[in-house]
């Protein structure tokens, strides 16, 4: 996949999509609308404070991608602008409804397990269950014009691995590298023949004990005599 973007890009562009799918009586959206859609509190991580310049400097450069288009309607008295990103017959990449839910999700909101996508995925295509996300999440990971994500490694004390996009660019690869936790060995007790030797030691100093113990019991019946 030759195309590497911007964090504010790829928040643009999924902001973008969302709505047109979520909101098409509102889409396509001025500078104003498309900023408030990429600073929105919920449903976005991280949350982002662009002011309206960033943005609109933000839509210059996918304008020039050609992954963004102007579309004012008429009598529209600021300019307008939807994406090119996918399935509009200018891009070059075409998405099933449940694809481009599960991508423009990533994008807005960054890694997730298969089963937070399946949640939040399903206010813009219909999906039945998480398996349906993890061959969406397969396909999309070894499609030919790919890979459009991956996965990353289980992080400790969640159950299944997050899945990030890569329309920013290729993920560290020291990111994708699966590590098992080290378990610590248990501590271990003194073998066999530790014990044998300590028992021998404590055997030998009871042995000088009693030999005293004995020795100065005969001084004392030699002196009373």
């Amino acid at each position: 996949m030759n195309l590497q973007l911007s964090p504010h890009e790829i928040r643009v562009i999924g902001c973008l999509i969302e709505k047109a799918i979520t909101t098409p009586d509102q889409y396509p959206l001025s500078v104003n609308a498309l900023t408030n859609a990429c600073n929105q509190k919920s449903n976005r991580d991280p949350v982002m404070n662009l002011d309206e310049r960033t943005v609109q400097e933000t839509v210059d450069s996918l304008v020039k991608k050609h992954l963004v288009l102007e579309k004012s309607g008429f009598g529209s008295r600021v300019p307008k602008y939807q994406h090119r990103f996918c399935n509009t017959g200018f891009g070059s990449f075409e998405f099933t409804p449940q694809a481009t839910a599960v991508l423009c999700e990533l994008m807005v909101r960054g890694p997730q397990t298969p089963g937070e996508l399946r949640g939040r995925a399903s206010r813009m295509a219909e999906i039945h269950d998480v398996s349906e996300v993890e061959t969406i999440l397969q396909a999309l990971a070894t499609r030919a014009d790919g890979p459009f994500v991956v996965r990353l490694p289980r992080e400790p004390g969640r159950r299944d691995s997050r899945y990030a996009h890569l329309f920013g660019g290729p993920i560290d690869p020291s990111l994708l590298v699966e590590t098992e936790p080290v378990e610590q060995e248990p501590s271990r007790g003194p073998s066999l023949a530790e014990r044998v030797t300590q028992l021998e030691h404590l055997v030998e100093q009871l042995r000088t004990e009693v030999a005293g113990m004995k020795n100065g019991r005969e001084s004392g019946v030699g002196n009373r005599e």
